[in-house]
């Protein structure tokens, strides 16, 4: 059986070296050798999919409140980067359309996380389907949501990308807890490595992917362990000792 390549993607691009979920974050992961970008969405008060991880903007940026009780635009006069360092004063909040006119043309796999967990936003699932279909992506992307209801939903939308269910607790018959929500693969965090969910996703070739894994020998343990992927702030270092 041939070995897995485990791809590094940039979590919430380079987000060790510049603000996370950026631009300059974004264009840093693809200068550090990064395979992918993992990045957040939310909806905008005019539903419109915008690259932040917190519901509210107050830790990543120089306003309060919530993302959803903003328009774009306003969200695009808030700071994204003045708290990272002076370096980055005046970066903006990002659109997921802005990201995908970036992305387009090269050569790099796409993450996009839903961030419905916490607030079920009404029709993201269509609105960011729609963006990744107008845009060409599909073949090179990857959606995961920590809802199976926004998983569900998705599926019930495109027979064809990548689904994957995100948890931080360990499954017991993983594989109908993905058939049963339309998931094709499992993302997880690296305590559960060596647990028996690992065995059945290889046993089964469900595709899984480990976050967020900053330590070389974590990483090594995950290309031993065939995941497919790893999500990084330091891509450049997971890059440089990968075996």
């Amino acid at each position: 059986m041939a070995i897995i390549s485990t791809k590094v993607f940039a979590h919430r691009g380079a987000s060790q070296y510049a603000p996370e979920n950026t631009l300059p974050a974004f264009e840093l992961a693809e200068q550090l050798g990064a395979d992918g970008i993992e990045l957040d969405v939310q909806l905008t008060k005019d539903l419109i999919p915008v690259i932040i991880h917190d519901e509210n903007i107050r830790r990543t940026t120089n306003g309060t409140g919530f993302v959803q009780n903003y328009t774009l635009d306003e969200l695009q006069e808030f700071d994204a980067g003045y708290w990272f360092s002076k370096h980055y004063i005046h970066t903006p909040i990002m659109s997921l359309k802005e990201f995908l006119q970036w992305i387009q043309n090269r050569d790099l796999l796409i993450n996009v996380e839903l961030k419905t967990n916490v607030i079920e936003y009404p029709t993201i699932e269509k609105r960011v389907m729609d963006l990744i279909n107008e845009y060409n992506v599909i073949d090179r992307t990857i959606i995961s949501s920590y809802n199976p209801n926004t998983i569900k939903r998705l599926r019930d939308i495109n027979d064809d990308i990548e689904l994957a269910l995100l948890t931080n607790i360990q499954l017991g018959k993983v594989d109908e807890v993905l058939d049963d929500i339309g998931a094709n693969a499992l993302h997880f965090k690296s305590r559960l490595l060596s647990s028996k969910m690992v065995k059945l996703l290889f046993d089964k070739n469900i595709p899984y992917r480990v976050f967020t894994v900053n330590r070389v020998s974590t990483m090594k343990k995950c290309v031993t362990m065939e995941a497919d992927g790893i999500f990084s702030d330091v891509p450049d270092i997971m890059k440089k000792h990968k075996p």
